[in-house]
């Protein structure tokens, strides 16, 4: 059986305003899910609020989160079945801790520590091509670049074993040779470790490259839901066309430079 993670009906408020409505989705393990819009479509605000972390005075007024078919709460499974990668990686560590102590902090709730653990971490570092662990571990977020602390914490789902991976617009402050190698990272794990992802992003051209299934939004709400192959070559909704638009403008500039 295909493992799934679907949120049905989330809506998010802030004050009087619907910043996401009725939003449902479903991730496939071994399937990469992009949930494409304009700023402010309210994608990135859904990503979070998947998991019921919201930013200060933004609320939930419905939602329902299920994994493989069953309720669950979303507490039960961040950093647990689901986890969740950064645009900006930084923010997500303590920067008074190493990151060999995120690291064992991760594994100390499935139980793993001393010597299985250290072993466990190198592989996993190794896994997500950051081969010299050790120097790695013994590091704080601020002395590692956004590409390496974007694996990191690819790494750390990895060792919390989770089963899907929530990324939040994880190339946009990459240089390009950064942005290749965290794609190729994406696509080897799905492939390997069968993850299902929630790809957020705005760049049509990651689309294409990863995605096997593709949600536009527009004004928080879901517009179009379809394969990839079918919104590049049939998009129904404005948004979808608006978006491939531009990317073709872009592309085309860019080889005729």
């Amino acid at each position: 059986m295909t493992r799934t993670l679907s949120i049905q009906g989330l809506s998010l408020r802030h004050m009087q305003h619907t910043l996401v409505d009725n939003l449902d989705l479903t991730l496939k393990a071994g399937q990469v899910h992009a949930l494409v819009g304009a700023s402010g479509s309210g994608k990135s605000l859904s990503c979070v609020g998947i998991l019921d972390l919201l930013p200060p005075g933004v609320h939930s007024n419905g939602g329902s989160l299920y994994l493989d078919g069953r309720a669950v709460q979303p507490a039960h499974i961040r950093g647990r079945q689901a986890a969740l990668v950064l645009q900006n990686p930084r923010s997500a560590f303590n920067p008074v801790r190493s990151l060999r102590q995120h690291a064992l902090e991760t594994l100390k709730i499935r139980g793993v520590r001393g010597v299985q653990a250290e072993q466990l971490i190198l592989d996993t570092l190794d896994e997500v091509g950051l081969n010299d662990g050790q120097r790695v571990l013994d590091s704080f977020a601020f002395q590692l670049s956004g590409g390496m602390l974007q694996r990191f914490m690819i790494a750390l789902a990895l060792l919390a074993d989770s089963h899907f991976l929530l990324a939040d617009e994880p190339t946009s402050d990459l240089d390009v040779v950064a942005q290749a190698r965290f794609l190729d990272l994406l696509e080897r794990l799905v492939a390997q470790r069968n993850l299902g992802v929630l790809l957020i992003t705005h760049d049509m051209g990651v689309v294409a490259r990863c995605a096997d299934q593709v949600s536009v939004m527009a004004h928080g709400r879901i517009v179009e839901q379809t394969d990839v192959h079918t919104l590049f070559n049939a998009p129904r909704s404005e948004e979808a066309r608006t978006l491939l638009a531009a990317h073709h403008a872009l592309t085309m500039e860019s080889g005729a430079s």
